[in-house]
């Protein structure tokens, strides 16, 4: 079977990060790193959920391939080796292109390649000694199992005199912290990624009126994405109206929409491995109430003062902090709570009506690799992060709020990259201000 007729992978990206990660290990006392990709999933029976890669496996590969290993040795001549899934052709019949090893080798910049099915008779020797494992334990119970059989089989040998390796290193910090800062790669994709989901929440605003199913704009959005190239969605989308709206994970996406109601929508691609994160929240029937209003302008006016405390320096939870003064005295303003800016922010009478923070990392997972704290403290944002800017408020039925306030739920989150300058908002593409969500509603009203 000929392989795939896609543009073939820039895999310069990967080799220079598999050859960071061995600078970073021979800085630590070399050693050897091992690390696989994602098992394959039965949805039921014999049927698979679709494959979707180990993220940290991807990173450093570019292979998107189940039934792989990666090794790097840090020694005299530094070495990459990958383990794949033999050339079978038969299987291709059934379940299309494999690379093999040889082509593997060729296409991703190994330095060598061998079966998946040798990695067992391998691991021993690829250990001996090794004076440092950087692996990840604790994840997959099968992959400990192959790790511990092979140290112990190096161990076996001590008598000979080889040597097993005498530290153990968590791999994936390591990762963490590299794959906290984007290279340009990265961020080519993503900001592609963030174009496709904006798109695909502007057909989803032309889409909605009263009457028709959650459901069938949840299909308009996983129809724009994967008509425009994305591979998948980049977590389960939430489209969520009316009292919905105040379930903070809500997907059944099954409800009726009618008239008078907001519709908050959470949704976003996957492109190439890399997630979008975008959420809007507009009216089912194109134009805000005076209360829905009130609420969305003061959660726009929190995800803009998060905005602009997002600069190199500043540390992580600056955005947060900034979007909570502002909920907090919105909601006194609009009597939700009672007391003083200082008391609500201390007790945080606030959380009430915002209960989640306002923002996490976003890279090849939608909630990214990435440590918040360094040493007890917030750490401090450099270029090249990106972060979700994601404030709302949520109102429930309850008699000691205003019944004009009651089932309105608001989130309106943003992507946004680090610069030297400030932040680049990547998904500035969805209308996000009452007047452009009106008026894009209006255009495309029958």
């Amino acid at each position: 079977m000929n392989p795939p007729t896609e543009p073939r992978l820039d895999i310069a990206p990967f080799r220079a990060r598999r050859a960071r990660l061995l600078a970073r290990m021979h800085a630590l006392g070399g050693g050897i790193a091992l690390l696989p990709t994602a098992p394959e999933r039965p949805r039921n029976r014999d049927a698979l959920y679709p494959y979707r890669f180990d993220s940290y496996f991807y990173y450093l590969t570019g292979f998107c391939e189940p039934e792989a290993v990666v090794a790097l040795i840090a020694g005299e001549e530094d070495r990459s080796i990958l383990f794949c899934r033999a050339k079978d052709e038969e299987r291709e019949i059934w379940d299309g292109y494999r690379f093999g090893p040889e082509a593997a080798q060729a296409a991703f910049g190994f330095d060598q390649a061998w079966t998946i099915g040798e990695l067992e008779r391998r691991l021993p020797e690829l250990l001996s000694n090794q004076p440092v494992l950087w692996c990840s334990l604790g994840y997959d119970r099968a992959w400990d199992d192959k790790i511990m059989a092979a140290l112990n089989a190096v161990r076996a040998q001590c008598r000979s005199g080889v040597v097993a390796p005498h530290a153990v290193r968590e791999l994936r910090t390591e990762l963490d912290e590299m794959r906290l800062i984007k290279d340009d790669f990265e961020l080519a994709t993503m900001r592609r990624a963030a174009c496709i989901s904006a798109a695909a929440h502007r057909r989803a605003m032309a889409a909605t009126r009263p009457g028709r199913f959650e459901y069938e704009i949840e299909a308009e959005l996983l129809y724009a994405f994967r008509a425009a190239g994305s591979q998948a969605p980049a977590y389960t989308s939430i489209v969520a109206s009316g009292p919905n709206a105040c379930v903070l994970h809500y997907v059944d996406n099954d409800r009726r929409m009618a008239d008078g109601e907001l519709l908050l929508i959470d949704a976003g691609c996957e492109l190439d491995g890399y997630a979008s994160d975008i959420t809007r929240t507009f009216p089912v029937n194109g134009r805000f109430s005076g209360p829905q209003r009130d609420i969305y302008e003061l959660v726009l006016a929190a995800q803009t003062a998060a905005k602009a405390a997002i600069r190199p320096g500043a540390h992580w939870n600056a955005p947060h902090e900034a979007a909570v003064k502002v909920l907090a005295q919105g909601m006194l303003d609009l009597k939700l709570l009672n007391g003083s800016l200082d008391s609500v922010l201390e007790n945080g009478d606030y959380r009430r009506f915002y209960m989640h923070r306002t923002g996490h990392w976003l890279g090849l997972d939608v909630h990214d690799a990435g440590d918040y704290k360094q040493d007890g403290h917030w750490r401090p944002l450099v270029p090249g992060m990106v972060l979700t800017v994601e404030p709302g408020c949520y109102i429930r039925p309850d008699e000691t709020v205003p019944e004009v306030f009651w089932n309105i739920g608001v989130r309106i989150e943003d992507d946004a990259v680090v610069t030297a300058q400030g932040c680049e908002i990547l998904t500035d593409e969805a209308p996000r201000s009452v007047a452009d969500i009106e008026a894009l509603m209006r255009e495309a009203q029958p």
